[in-house]
C-alpha cells in the first residue's frame, strides 16, 4: 500500500426523509384523523481515528463520499428509518480542514471521532401539526438536505521522537537497528521516500515511537528536495533526534542547515527538545570524535545532549536512548493540559440569538431572506403545497420578516428567495 498523507475529498451527508401527509382510513372508523409519520434523519459522516490505519491511501481514488439518506415517514404515524452514520477510519494524527484552511477536526487519540458533515433532519408528517385549532392539517415537511463539504485531510504522524538529518546521515540504519521497521538503506541520497515508524523498547517499562522524517535538505521549507512534503510530520513529535554524518565536510554547517529549515517551516520547532547524534564514528580516533562534539557544543543551544554513535555497530546507542527517555518524560510533564471540552455542546444565549437572526436584501425585483432558522424552515417546506407555503408565511409573520418585506415595499407577484438556493423561493 502506498503512503499517502494528503488528500482532498468531497463528503455528502445523507438527506432527511420527507414527512408523510396522510389520513387514517379504516373500516368502521368515520373521519379518521391525520396519521402521517415523520421522516428519518440522514446519516452523518464521521472521522474515526484508528491506530490500525497508517496512511490516507483509502481516499486516493475515493473522491466523493456519500452517506445514506433517511427514509420517508409512513402511514399510521410510522417514523421513517434514520440512516446509519458513515464512519471513515483515518490514522491517528489526521487533521481535517476546509479549502480555506479552517480546522474542522484534529484527531490525536485512538478512537477519537469528529462529525465532518451533518445529516439532514427528517421532516415532520402531518400528524405532528395536529392541535386544538388545527384538526386536519395538510402540512408535511420535506427532509433537510445533508451537509456537503469539500475538505482536505492531512496526516501529521504522532511519534515520541522525530528522526531528522541530511540525506545519508544514517537515519534509516538507526531505525533498522532499534526497531522492527525496515526502511530502505543505501549509499545514495533519498533512499527513504516516505516517513517510517518504528517502536523501540528502552527497558522493561518504556517503549518509544520513532518517526524517520526523510528528505530534508537546504531549502526544504521552500520546496526543494523531498523534505517539504514531510516537514509536517515533525510538528507533533515530543523530541527531535538530529543525526549528523561524522564525515560531513563541515559538521556545524550540516547541523545549522537543518535547524534553519525547521525554523523557516514553523518557528516554534526551534525550541522543541533536541538531542544530537554524530553517526558513523566507528572508524574515527577518539581525538577526532571529541573535536566534532566540541564543534557542535559551540553551535547548538546550551545543554543540548550530544552523542557519538554508530548506528551500524550499535556503539553509543544505549546511553542515548536513556537520555531520550528522560527528555520525553520532561517534555510530556511540561506540556500544557488541553482545555476540557464538555461532552454535550452548551447553547449560550448569544448562540440562540444568532439562530433567530435574519436579514432581507433586495436584488432587483428579488427579495433575499437569509438567517439560520428561517432558511431551515424553508428547506423543509414543500413549495408545491399551498398549506406548506401558508405555514412558511405564518412563520415569517411571527419572526417579523413580513413586516420588513412590507417596509421595503415588496409588491404582489415579486419573488422571495431564502438563502443562496435559487430553488428555495416563493411568490409574495
Amino acid at each position: 500500500m502506498s503512503f499517502v498523507d494528503r488528500v482532498q475529498i468531497t463528503v455528502v451527508a445523507g438527506n432527511g426523509g420527507n414527512g408523510r401527509m396522510s389520513f387514517r382510513h379504516e373500516k368502521f372508523i368515520n373521519k379518521g384523523g391525520p396519521d402521517g409519520g415523520d421522516g428519518g434523519n440522514g446519516g452523518d459522516i464521521i472521522l474515526l481515528a484508528s491506530r490500525n490505519q497508517n496512511t490516507l491511501s483509502t481516499f486516493r481514488y475515493r473522491k466523493i463520499i456519500e452517506a445514506e439518506s433517511g427514509q420517508p415517514g409512513g402511514q399510521s404515524r410510522k417514523h421513517g428509518r434514520s440512516a446509519p452514520d458513515l464512519l471513515l477510519a483515518v490514522p491517528v494524527g489526521t487533521a481535517a480542514t476546509t479549502l480555506t484552511n479552517e480546522v474542522i477536526a484534529d484527531l490525536t487519540e485512538d478512537g477519537q471521532q469528529a462529525i465532518i458533515a451533518k445529516g439532514g433532519r427528517g421532516g415532520y408528517g402531518n400528524a405532528h401539526f395536529v392541535s386544538s385549532r388545527r384538526q386536519a392539517p395538510k402540512i408535511a415537511e420535506k427532509g433537510e438536505p445533508g451537509e456537503t463539504q469539500e475538505i482536505k485531510l492531512e496526516l501529521k504522524m504522532i511519534a515520541d521522537v522525530g528522526l531528522i538529518g541530511l540525506p545519508n546521515a544514517g537515519k534509516s540504519t538507526l531505525l533498522n537497528k532499534l526497531s522492527n521497521a525496515h526502511p530502505e538503506v543505501g549509499d545514495y541520497p533519498f533512499t527513504t521516500l516516505t516517513p517510517h515508524l518504528g517502536v523501540t523498547d528502552i527497558d522493561n517499562t518504556t517503549s518509544i515511537l520513532i518517526a524517520d522524517i526523510p528528505g530534508l535538505i537546504k531549502g526544504a521549507s521552500t520546496g526543494k528536495g523531498l523534505g517539504h512534503d514531510f516537514l509536517r510530520h515533525v510538528e507533533r513529535t515530543s523530541v527531535i533526534l538530529h543525526m549528523i554524518d561524522a564525515y560531513s565536510p563541515d559538521i556545524v554547517t550540516a547541523y545549522l542547515e537543518i535547524k534553519t529549515e525547521l525554523e523557516a517551516y514553523k518557528s516554534e520547532l526551534i525550541n522543541r527538545p533536541e538531542i544530537v547524534a554524530i553517526n558513523k564514528v566507528e572508524g574515527l580516533d577518539s581525538e577526532i570524535v571529541d573535536d566534532l562534539i566540541k564543534q557542535l557544543q559551540n553551535a547548538a543551544p546550551k545543554a543540548t545532549p550530544i552523542f557519538a554513535i554508530s548506528a551500524q555497530t550499535g556503539y553509543g546507542l544505549r546511553p542515548m536512548l536513556y537520555t531520550i527517555k528522560e527528555t520525553i518524560q520532561k517534555a510530556i510533564a511540561n506540556k500544557p493540559k488541553a482545555p476540557i471540552v464538555p461532552a454535550v455542546p452548551v447553547l449560550t444565549i448569544s448562540d440562540s440569538q444568532r439562530q433567530n437572526e435574519w436579514q432581507v436584501i433586495v436584488k432587483g425585483k428579488k427579495f433575499i431572506v437569509s438567517g439560520v432558522k428561517i432558511e431551515q424552515f424553508a428547506k423543509r417546506t414543500d413549495f408545491n403545497s399551498v398549506s406548506g407555503t401558508d405555514r412558511l408565511f405564518d412563520i415569517m409573520k411571527k419572526m417579523g420578516i413580513l413586516n420588513e418585506l412590507n417596509r421595503q415595499n415588496i409588491k404582489v407577484g415579486q419573488t422571495i428567495q431564502f438563502g443562496t438556493d435559487p430553488k428555495s423561493k416563493l411568490t409574495y
